[in-house]
């Protein structure tokens, strides 16, 4: 069985009656029943971290037993520990997967990994928005329609500025006209990232089922695997 952790600042959820009435119980729950359904609850141990608890919840004992990593923030992200940012860094490496979710791509993790501002447009106005598969074959778009259509979401757009992605498997389309790169897939020493656009604390993006087929499918890809043993530094 392997264990998946949902890091989420928790504070729109406890300061805005907005999202607070879609996530009472914050994103992070609301993700992680994702993978406590009937579906997925015997292949997954599901556990939640937030950024007040000590260590930010993720301490070494928890990020060793970690094989996939959701991140969630948005307004918080100066405050989270360098020291944090390099044990996650460092289990990446090692071959735990992240998720990385919506405004994560400002995350001091994310930005570390890519090695570039991660800044991009948006726009919050309800727009919209079109999510496209324009990698029909790559598992994480498994089981999906040619796109997805969320009615209200925040809009973000292109310029992006990541890295090119090893995959891009989403593309999104706003009514506005912008269009942003929204399911870009990167490996970073062993490990996997993949990067998802959709899940504006405002609007109940979590509730898309749709949208959770991604997740559960980007989980699937993310997950550590077995290879060959890697060693580095002087040969005896």
């Amino acid at each position: 069985m392997r264990t998946i952790t949902i890091w989420n600042e928790f504070r729109h959820e406890r300061e805005d009656d907005e999202a607070a009435a879609i996530y009472p119980d914050g994103i992070h729950e609301a993700l992680a029943e994702i993978f406590r359904s009937e579906e997925t609850a015997a292949e997954y141990e599901v556990q939640t971290a937030t950024l007040d608890e000590p260590e930010h919840g993720l301490t070494e004992e928890v990020l060793d037993g970690t094989d996939i990593l959701l991140w969630w923030g948005h307004e918080a992200h100066d405050e989270v520990a360098a020291e944090i940012v390099d044990r996650v860094q460092e289990r990446v490496l090692e071959g735990m997967g992240l998720l990385a979710l919506h405004s994560a791509h400002y995350s001091k993790i994310f930005k570390r990994l890519m090695g570039t501002t991660c800044s991009l447009q948006w726009r919050e106005d309800g727009a919209t928005e079109r999510l496209w598969v324009v990698d029909p074959g790559h598992p994480i778009t498994d089981g999906l329609e040619e796109c997805i259509e969320l009615p209200e979401t925040e809009m973000y757009g292109e310029p992006f500025d990541v890295p090119e992605p090893d995959k891009l498997v989403l593309t999104s389309w706003f009514e506005g006209g912008e269009v942003f790169r929204s399911g870009c897939c990167y490996r970073r020493g062993s490990g996997r990232i993949f990067y998802f656009r959709p899940g504006h604390e405002t609007y109940p993006i979590y509730e898309n089922k749709e949208i959770q087929q991604v997740l559960r499918n980007a989980v699937e890809w993310v997950s550590p695997r077995e290879g060959a043993p890697r060693s580095f530094g002087e040969r005896a």
